[in-house]
């Protein structure tokens, strides 16, 4: 018989608890076995391996010191396997390595101010977070969570939502001072913008006048790999970007950054996910639990310039183009 077609851990469990049990009836119980088919299988066993394992009498069982030495290592292996199983489940102690792949802006936000009481609330697990707003392919990253902000890609993913934001036309004031703000869409064609160095679902910034969609951006001065970058080029003042609330929001009640052509904002928002491989099966615990977190303590604040304004924060008023003249 192939060593990989013989079920070597069934073999053993019955032969311990033969040995425990001190007798072929008992054990046979336990398993749903007859003693006879129990006797059976611990010949076998011992025809496999090529040794007696117990002497035989019409009364008892006595171990070989073949048999004494193969019922130790066999109670070891058992009591392994068992912990494994333990440690795989779904209910067990959540523990491991967990890596985690994220968009610059949420893992600056949220993961990194949420990754202490994560760790604390599991100090068995460790956390490898990887910022950057690159599309991964998580087997590829070997990546066990995700995420992905904007519409999401059919495929065998499972997806947790954990908010959705508005989406804003910012300038630094010191950029409105020195270039004036636009008020159309189409006075973008005299601005500067902030782009991307890789193709989004949404190429041109969508606006809507009443009934009327278009969609058109400023000739782009700089493009950055990620919202972060992009953010810090808008503060800076090398042009126009249009950005996720969530991310821009305190920038915008600090006064960094001004709302401009809100009066056109299409009210197009952005969902945020966290994808894992789910395949329809039982999740590692250390996944499980991580998603649960984020969607417990994930808190998105807006998802419109209206909603961040009620909602406690002061958006400060554009500053006044300066004239050449001073």
């Amino acid at each position: 018989m192939p060593r990989l077609a013989a079920n070597r851990a069934g073999e053993m469990e019955v032969f311990v608890r033969v040995i425990e049990q001190g007798g072929f009836s008992a054990a046979a119980r336990e398993f749903g076995l007859t003693p006879s088919g129990t006797s059976k299988l611990v010949t076998r066993l011992e025809a496999r391996l090529n040794t007696r394992l117990v002497n035989r009498s019409t009364r008892k069982l006595r171990l070989t010191p073949e048999g004494e030495a193969f019922y130790d290592r066999a109670v070891r292996i058992l009591s392994d396997i068992s912990e494994a199983e333990r440690e795989a489940a779904v209910g067990a102690c959540p523990r491991g390595h967990l890596r985690v792949n994220s968009n610059v802006p949420f893992g600056r936000l949220y993961l990194a101010p949420l990754a202490p009481r994560f760790l604390a609330l599991y100090p068995e697990v460790t956390l490898d977070l990887v910022l950057s707003d690159t599309v991964v392919d998580l087997m590829e990253e070997r990546a066990d969570v995700a995420i992905r902000v904007g519409p999401l890609r059919d495929s065998t993913l499972v997806a947790r939502k954990l908010g959705a934001s508005g989406m804003v036309v910012v300038a630094s004031p010191d950029y409105l001072a020195r270039c004036g703000a636009p008020a159309t869409p189409a006075d973008l064609a005299d601005h500067l913008g902030v782009g991307w160095t890789f193709q989004r679902s949404i190429g041109a910034w969508p606006f809507r006048d009443g009934e009327r969609a278009e969609t058109i951006s400023p000739p782009l001065v700089a493009r950055a790999s990620d919202g972060e970058t992009a953010r810090q080029l808008a503060i800076g003042g090398v042009g126009l970007a249009r950005l996720g609330l969530f991310h821009v929001g305190e920038d915008i009640e600090a006064g960094r950054l001004v709302p401009v052509l809100e009066a056109f904002n299409p009210g197009d928002r952005e969902d945020t996910h966290a994808i894992y491989l789910g395949q329809g099966g039982p999740l590692p615990a250390r996944v499980r639990v991580f998603v649960d977190f984020l969607a417990a303590n994930v808190r998105m604040p807006a998802t419109s310039l209206r909603a961040l304004t009620t909602g406690g924060w002061t958006v400060r008023q554009p500053v006044r183009p300066i004239s050449p003249s001073g």
